[in-house]
């Protein structure tokens, strides 16, 4: 039954149920059935699903070009924390009849920002203890939290990255009350986006300086949370580029030796979102990859870029095959590490009808879940894992074993080599490869 408020924002919308691909209910699950087991887990249990607050409850369409073209029932309100309750009755009765157990938030996705720090950290606890009643009654949680350190003009120059320490202190500050909020509402994890953390031009940017302030930030923030008794696990999401020329989160790889230089990769890891991928010029199944391969892979932002837009327009997913490849990488690597999937999409500037919201949520689960059935399928009945293991086998038995092992010397290789003659000219049987997974989609 949907957790209702006072009044039901979405009328004559049920609860969203699987119904099979047979179905033609479009207010229906087709391939998402959140208790089916997978690979030993119920797909309930591997996506986590979230709700991101900001897109689903406060995005109206706005773009670069022009204003929102959505204004939404929850939006009425002249009084900040009315219009608070009301988003947030908006918001449960949503997440409840999509069936979803999780959400997320920036801070002031929840609740305006006030006109002084202290105003705004008023505003966000009474939020969190009107919260605190919607998880009770719903058994809805909340996934991870995190601060809105890049809207506010006062971030232009970035936060931690600042060169003014001033901004510095008050991006502290906000985060501080961000964790406070997470902390009381049970958040299982905690994230860092650097928004506007990186340069436009190295002319005035003192790197090295700007890169040493933020894990200094860093570990002060999680130095704070741990001593409040927070036990989650804090994600960092790396984007490339927009709004600022170079982030230094660019990707995986680099937020991942930055992680490693300030002291910081036993308490994070990160949370990938595909159209930072794609933007930096990576595969999501890439980035993914690349998380696992460091004990790094914690949380998932489900969403995709336009092919011809070389920009962030958070599109809900529907590319089936995209997601079954990094499906394949999701299952080997074990899943999850503390994160989930969550809807970091928006619907399009011209869907203006609040069931397009549903639509746009059962589209972007029915993907998930249809492309792990595929990647499932294609790890437990096709050729494809020993086809891959005979291409590296040559690791696995003598020289080639004891080179995986360290055992040998660079003369060693000389030897060998000088011994072995020319190479064998093996295939790398893509096309294959890439038939397998069609066969099983």
């Amino acid at each position: 039954m949907a957790l209702l408020g006072d009044k039901e924002f979405f009328k004559g919308i049920g609860e969203i149920k699987y119904e099979g691909k047979n179905s033609d209910n479009p207010m229906a699950f087709k391939f998402y059935n959140p208790d089916q087991v997978v690979a030993g887990k119920t797909m309930r249990e591997h996506f986590k699903f979230a709700v991101a607050y900001w897109h689903t409850l406060c995005g109206t369409g706005g773009d670069p070009f022009g204003p929102g073209t959505k204004v939404f029932p929850w939006s009425t309100a002249s009084d900040p924390i009315k219009a608070a309750e009301d988003k947030a009755d908006a918001a449960f009765e949503f997440i409840t009849k999509m069936g979803f157990d999780y959400y997320c938030f920036h801070d002031h996705d929840l609740v305006d920002e006030g006109a002084t720090l202290a105003e705004s950290e008023k505003r966000v606890q009474k939020t969190v203890e009107y919260l605190k009643q919607k998880q009770e009654a719903s058994g809805v949680k909340l996934l991870w939290g995190t601060a809105n350190c890049f809207s506010n003009p006062r971030y232009m120059n970035g936060a931690a990255s600042n060169p003014n320490f001033d901004v510095v202190a008050r991006a502290g500050a906000q985060i501080k009350i961000a964790l406070d909020a997470t902390i009381a509402l049970g958040g299982e994890n905690y994230v860092f986006w650097g928004g506007r953390e990186g340069y436009m031009s190295l002319l005035n940017t003192d790197m090295k300086l700007e890169q040493d302030n933020i894990g200094r930030f860093l570990n002060m923030a999680k130095d704070y949370a741990r001593s409040q008794g927070f036990k989650g696990v804090f994600f960092i999401e790396p984007k490339p580029m927009e709004p600022t020329k170079h982030q230094y989160d660019f990707d995986a790889a680099t937020s991942i030796n930055s992680l490693r230089a300030y002291g910081l990769e036993n308490d994070f890891k990160l949370n990938i979102e595909v159209n930072h991928a794609t933007l930096a010029q990576h595969t999501f199944q890439h980035e993914l990859q690349v998380a696992a391969n460091a004990g790094m892979l914690g949380s998932i932002d489900a969403n995709r870029g336009d092919y011809q837009n070389g920009w962030d327009t958070d599109q809900f997913p529907n590319n089936v095959m995209e997601t079954a490849e990094a499906m394949l990488v999701f299952l080997k690597s074990g899943g999850l590490q503390g994160g989930g999937v969550n809807f970091d999409a928006k619907t399009r500037r011209n869907s203006t009808d609040l069931e397009d919201i549903f639509h746009a949520h059962i589209g972007g689960a029915d993907t998930f879940a249809r492309a792990l059935l595929i990647a499932n399928a294609v790890l437990e009945n096709s050729p494809y894992q020993s086809l891959l293991d005979n291409r590296y086998s040559s690791f696995a038995k003598g020289k080639g074993s004891e080179f995986a092992q360290g055992k040998l010397s660079l003369m060693d290789l000389y030897d060998y080599a000088g011994k072995n003659g020319e190479p064998e000219q093996i295939s790398g049987k893509q096309e294959l490869f890439e038939n397998i997974l069609n066969q099983y989609s």
